[in-house]
């Protein structure tokens, strides 16, 4: 059964695995954690596992609490050597605290420490996946964050809402429920008299993205929206649901849930498990610009071929993901390669009879076969 508003997240039928994102701002202030906060929403993650939902949490707010702890200035973020000291400080802390509240309901945490490069790898991803599936099997509550202490600015995910659909990959969720500080996603800045809450959404569109840009657009600060717009796309892509509500009342989830206050990002058709993975990756090798007929052919699900490409760019190796952009810069999809990028350079352009005696060997069928590849 397909999710179609709100209300489905609580039902079990519908939703049978929920993964829920909470960000500092709600399980952190001045004063340290929001201990009574947290522990309402414990109660609440502990009534979908009652009713038969698996819960998964991904938690931020390990920087915040090891600052506080270390003293360190800029809330632990003036530097990414402040960030991972602070890191390692809070996430014991932070653990122990979910451990704590969800014991209190007879529930069991366990925590996962996720890198980029866990999700991003294929054989890692798999790996990830087997986990979390032995973990709701056995009846724990996972509570995932990023691993502060040894993310580089280079290779991270930069925000635990992305995190949070690419975790819902891997757990194969039926949705994600990001818990923010707005409502939704308005059509304009809600400080506007005239803004209006978007209840649905179907599809996101450079018109979708357009309302979240300057990133206050919608109240969140620099990026705040542009982020979840972006797990949105990663989760869509998978087949899987994405809510974005208001964490910051008592009982955040049932306001939403049952009070229908938010904005639901409907999924498309579930994706097979690796083209879901492919979709949803963050980094890319490099890039394949194509001619408007190969971009066509591609959108009519063929494979690309070397005649429709017209520029290649990064570096990349055999069996490296690549984007294929329009000649505009539009990315039309995400594909595993079968050269590596000087083969690619070769070959662009050229028909197929003529890759062999280029190449010096006998030549795929392919740039990026269909069977490896995932429109965006």
């Amino acid at each position: 059964m397909q999710i179609t508003a709100l209300s489905d997240l609580a039902d079990p039928a519908r939703c049978p695995r929920l993964v829920v994102k909470v960000g500092s701002a709600l399980l952190v202030d001045a004063d340290g954690p929001r201990r009574a906060w947290i522990a309402a929403l414990v109660s609440e993650l502990a009534a979908a596992r009652a009713r038969g939902q698996d819960v998964i949490v991904v938690s931020s707010g390990a920087i915040a609490l090891g600052a506080r702890t270390l003293g360190l200035d800029k809330g632990g973020r003036g530097s990414l050597a402040d960030a991972q000291a602070a890191a390692a400080v809070g996430q014991i802390a932070l653990s122990g605290l979910w451990a704590e509240l969800l014991a209190q309901h007879g529930l069991t945490a366990a925590q996962l420490l996720l890198t980029l490069d866990d999700l991003e790898d294929r054989r890692r991803y798999l790996n990830a996946t087997a986990t979390l599936s032995r973990l709701l099997d056995a009846g724990a509550v996972p509570v995932i964050n990023e691993n502060d202490s040894v993310a580089t600015q280079e290779i991270r995910f930069g925000d635990n809402d992305r995190l949070a659909a690419r975790v819902a990959q891997a757990a194969r969720a039926s949705a994600v429920l990001l818990l923010s500080d707005v409502d939704g996603l308005y059509d304009r800045n809600p400080a506007d008299p005239a803004a209006e809450r978007l209840a649905v959404v179907r599809g996101v569109t450079p018109a979708i993205h357009a309302m979240a840009d300057g990133g206050s657009g919608s109240g969140l600060g620099s990026g705040g929206m542009t982020s979840k717009l972006q797990a949105a796309e990663i989760a869509e892509l998978a087949g899987i649901a994405l809510a974005i509500g208001n964490g910051a009342p008592e009982a955040p989830m049932a306001r939403i849930t049952q009070g229908g206050i938010g904005t639901l990002f409907l999924p498309r058709g579930k994706a097979r498990a690796r083209k879901a993975w492919l979709g949803g990756r963050l980094r890319l090798k490099g890039t394949l610009t194509v001619d408007p007929g190969a971009a066509q052919a591609l959108l009519g699900g063929a494979s690309l071929l070397a005649k429709g490409i017209s520029g290649v760019a990064g570096e990349f190796a055999r069996g490296d993901a690549v984007g294929i952009a329009d000649t505009a810069g539009a990315v039309l999809a995400h594909g595993l390669v079968e050269y590596d990028a000087d083969e690619c350079r070769l070959l662009l352009g050229r028909h197929s009879n003529e890759h062999a005696a280029l190449l010096g060997y006998a030549p795929r069928p392919a740039i990026v076969h269909r069977d490896q590849l995932v429109l965006r």
